[in-house]
């Protein structure tokens, strides 16, 4: 894990990558929540038959749930220090290129793709590659945002 102690520092590794998470089992459980807690409950996610028949092999995660993990995976992959108050900013770009299927494993590398600085903070970007196991492809890249303020 890596570890800034200041905005100015995270500044200074633009370009860098700053780590890879640890693995994390799609199951379907945590599918199920998923789709649950937004009420999505598309077939393709919950039932495994619809999967199959839509040549998926059975259920797949939803985009968003991949997408999701990315907050969780960053706190494996660094620290902040030396702020005041750090905002999601949202996305820049994202995209979905090979599916999750339950019983799947993704982890996610970061890297500091930009800085800009703003009224009283610095708004970062990172390139959150979203790897499943075995897959020729990511599952996901995206290009998150967050402000962090002195």
């Amino acid at each position: 894990m890596v570890t800034f102690e200041s905005i100015a520092a995270m500044r200074e590794c633009v370009g860098d990558v700053l780590g890879t998470s640890a693995w994390h089992e799609v199951t379907q459980q945590r599918i199920d929540a998923f789709a649950a807690a937004t009420d999505d409950f598309e077939d393709i996610h919950v039932d495994p038959e619809r999967g199959r028949q839509a040549g998926l092999g059975g259920t797949i995660a939803h985009g968003l749930y991949t997408l999701s993990l990315g907050p969780k995976f960053l706190y494996e992959i660094y620290a902040m220090q030396g702020y005041s108050l750090a905002l999601n900013y949202g996305y820049d770009k994202v995209r979905w290129l090979t599916p999750v299927p339950a019983g799947g494993r993704v982890r996610m590398t970061a890297t500091l793709a930009g800085a800009k600085e703003i009224p009283g903070g610095t708004r970062f970007t990172l390139t959150q590659t979203f790897e499943l196991e075995g897959a020729a492809k990511p599952a996901c890249v995206a290009d998150s945002v967050v402000a962090y303020f002195d």
